[in-house]
């Protein structure tokens, strides 16, 4: 009986809407009895969660880019799963997938604030990462819980949760076999490699830019007009997935920012004094300083000392020891050179990027007062249960949760831990432990669905520009109660931790659900071994970071850049110890998102795109571009069987780039350099960056409109 249960493949209206009166039923039927939690299924998810942790966290502090694990676990599960000669371990590859993958979230909320702790100079314990990482990722279960059956069930083909769809197909395609698989092990390989040699070697460039060209740069200079494009294989993939209108939508958010507001504000530049603006705007000479190469910096002061030169040379990031001069007149020529701080790029860092916190704010808002109907069902349903009235009984397998009441006693255990951490751990007012748990919670409440909305719908968590936020609100409601310099500081960045993390694991943990939903398996046994995964993660994520912060550090020469939690520290300083914040571009995103509300266009996917880097969001619409090219056939058996095919070949680019990620974090841990010297940045390096991403899109094309129908 349990074998009639199991499709062998995802069903047609896997992707779809559904019509009036239709059921998804998932590839594990509700009948079958497939095994899911076993010795094996528990201990590879916890050595995957051990050994992503450790790889995320330090690419994460070494580029500021955290990889999504989801999808090279699945890979690794079903790889083992083959080696072993193993049969129907489609329910186990998920349990290995949803805890191994509690480190790229985990590793997320931790190292986009906490390292900010070192580098405003003040000190970090072991048992605060780890609490904070811990308690974030469990109000982040707990929180993203009740609202399981809205995002996967109900919304059902109305999002396309790109990354869910490849993590999907890795585990379908792997216990399936046959030819789906070999499209999709192929699609992985070549848009692996393709990524690889780009991030490895430098074989071409892996962005195309207008300012390669002499007329893009008289553009930039004059009118601050720049476009970019990543050229990476997994982006373009995620493009199709996420599919033509998202994408047109979020790269109207990017045209907004790069092509009217920088170009506006940058028309400015001969009339307002630079030192002036860069103050009243809050730009950091530091952050420009570390932006800058040793040749500009040597132009820019005029530096004819051989061994001075030299040493800039080696290490421009020292040049405020190396000159011999203050930081203070460093700084302030910095940012009276105009050509330095009205650039495209500074004005999006500092104008642009505000502007789009202010909007995800909003949209944000927005968002939860559209759902308010779902979060109050969500609560009626949890204080019936907790009452010990009857709810709905006869739940099948593939739709069960953790209970409702084991939910709020697990939210009440998780607030009695956190208050006690902040009380004893961090702050020592039970006045001022109150209020932080206060803002804990709300925030944490109130923008989990929105966590889960971005990932949803982009597969982008824009857990930084929210947190950002949470810094800003707590730091002003601090400072109202008297809590300011170094020890608020660390408590507001304690507070950013916790919300940074419990928000990474909300949009994370709902991509785990939707895949555990498509497959049917048992969500109760997902939502229970999370916990797992989140506290093995969270205890690598601290002890990496101190081990890292010992060995490196993320101030000085040869530091770990952490970007991320370098613009957390940036914002908060001021904050505590009085600065500038600028509220009016948050207040003018926040605006502007609301107008689009009233004229119905979709507010977070526009938000995400005006915070988001342009390059990032415009190859998304090449994605569905493509997507569009490979759909469009006469025969509507023939463009359906064509975007099957195209979504394996996405899924494949996806997972292969992902899982060369984790390659390239390897050997950048190693500290090989396999770079291409002197040939990159030449032109012939950028040409060619533009001839193989026209070639990668044409395979794509090609090979998806060559499907069969079945």
């Amino acid at each position: 009986m349990q074998q009639e249960q199991i499709q062998n493949s995802l069903p047609e209206n896997a992707y779809r809407e559904l019509n009036p009166g239709e059921e998804y039923q998932p590839v594990m039927g509700e009948k079958a009895q497939p095994k899911e939690v076993t010795p094996y299924s528990v201990s590879l998810g916890i050595i995957m969660a051990v050994l992503f942790s450790a790889a995320a966290a330090y690419l994460g502090l070494k580029v500021g880019q955290v990889f999504e694990a989801a999808i090279p676990i699945a890979i690794i599960a079903v790889g083992l799963g083959t080696m072993r000669g193993k049969k129907n371990m489609l329910g186990q590859n998920v349990i290995i997938q949803s805890i191994g993958a509690s480190s790229g979230v985990i590793v997320a909320g931790a190292i986009f604030t906490l390292p900010a702790l070192y580098i405003l100079g003040l000190e970090a314990h072991f048992y605060q990462v780890f609490l904070s990482s811990l308690l974030g990722g469990v109000l982040g279960i707990v929180l993203l819980v009740p609202f399981r059956k809205y995002f996967v069930k109900e919304m059902h083909g109305k999002y396309p949760f790109p990354e869910a769809t490849a993590t999907t197909e890795v585990l379908v395609s792997g216990e399936k076999g046959g030819s789906e698989a070999k499209i999709l092990v192929t699609a992985g390989l070549i848009g692996g490699l393709y990524d690889f040699i780009v991030s490895t070697f430098g074989a071409w460039s892996s962005a195309i830019s207008t300012q390669i060209w002499g007329w893009g740069q008289a553009l930039a200079a004059k009118f601050k007009l720049t476009f970019g494009l990543n050229t990476s294989a997994a982006v373009l993939g995620l493009g199709y997935i996420i599919g033509l209108k998202y994408a047109l939508i979020i790269a109207a958010g990017s045209a907004l920012v790069w092509f009217f507001i920088v170009p506006l504000v940058g028309s400015f530049e001969g009339a307002i004094d630079s030192l002036t603006f860069a103050q009243t705007i809050g730009i950091s000479g530091r952050d420009i300083l570390d932006t800058l190469s040793a040749d500009q910096l040597i132009a820019l002061f005029g530096i004819n000392d051989a061994a001075q030169i030299a040493a800039i040379e080696a290490n421009p990031a020292d040049f405020v020891a190396i000159s011999g001069y203050t930081e203070e007149y460093v700084y302030n020529t910095i940012l009276s050179d105009s050509s330095i701080i009205f650039t495209p790029e500074n004005l999006y860092k500092y104008i642009g990027r505000p502007i789009g916190i202010g909007g995800i704010a909003m949209a944000g808002l927005i968002g939860i007062v559209r759902q308010a109907g779902i979060i109050k069902s969500a609560l009626q349903l949890a204080v019936s249960e907790f009452s010990g009235k009857k709810t709905a009984v006869g739940e099948p397998r593939t739709q069960q949760d953790i209970s409702m009441k084991t939910i709020l006693s697990l939210i009440i255990a998780t607030l009695v831990a956190t208050l006690v951490f902040f009380q004893f751990g961090v702050l020592g007012s039970w006045m001022q432990t109150i209020v932080a748990l206060l803002i804990v919670f709300v925030i944490a409440f109130l923008f989990t669905t929105v966590a889960a909305n971005a990932i949803a719908i982009v597969g982008s968590n824009p857990v930084s520009g929210m947190t950002l936020m949470t810094l800003i609100l707590s730091s002003l409601v601090l400072v109202s109660i008297g809590l300011e310099g170094e020890s608020g500081m660390i408590a507001a960045l304690v507070i950013g931790g916790v919300v940074c993390t419990a928000l990474s694991m909300a949009g994370g943990f709902i991509t785990d659900l939707k895949v555990g939903y498509w497959l049917g398996t048992t969500p109760k046994k997902q939502q229970t071994w999370k916990f797992v995964g989140t506290f093995v993660s969270a205890a690598t994520v601290a002890g990496v970071m101190i081990i890292m912060n010992e060995t490196y550090g993320f101030t000085g020469e040869g530091a770990l850049v952490a970007p991320q939690a370098n613009a957390m520290a940036a914002v908060i300083k001021p904050l505590m110890t009085g600065g500038v914040t600028p509220w009016l571009l948050y207040g003018i995103g926040a605006g502007l998102i609301l107008v689009l509300t009233l004229i119905n266009v979709p507010a977070l996917p526009f938000a995400l795109g005006m915070f988001i880097p342009m390059n990032l969001n415009a190859p998304l619409v090449v994605g569905g571009l493509a997507s569009w090219a490979v759909n469009r056939h006469k025969n509507p058996e023939q463009a359906k069987a064509n975007n099957n095919r195209g979504t394996l070949i996405a899924s494949g680019f996806i997972a292969g780039g992902a899982l060369m990620g984790v390659v390239s974090a390897i050997i950048a841990f190693t500290g090989v350099d396999l770079m291409l010297g002197s040939w990159v940045g030449s032109m012939g390096y950028e040409y060619l960056g533009i001839v193989m991403y026209v070639a990668i899109i044409a395979y794509f094309i090609w090979h998806s409109r060559r499907a069969k129908i079945e």
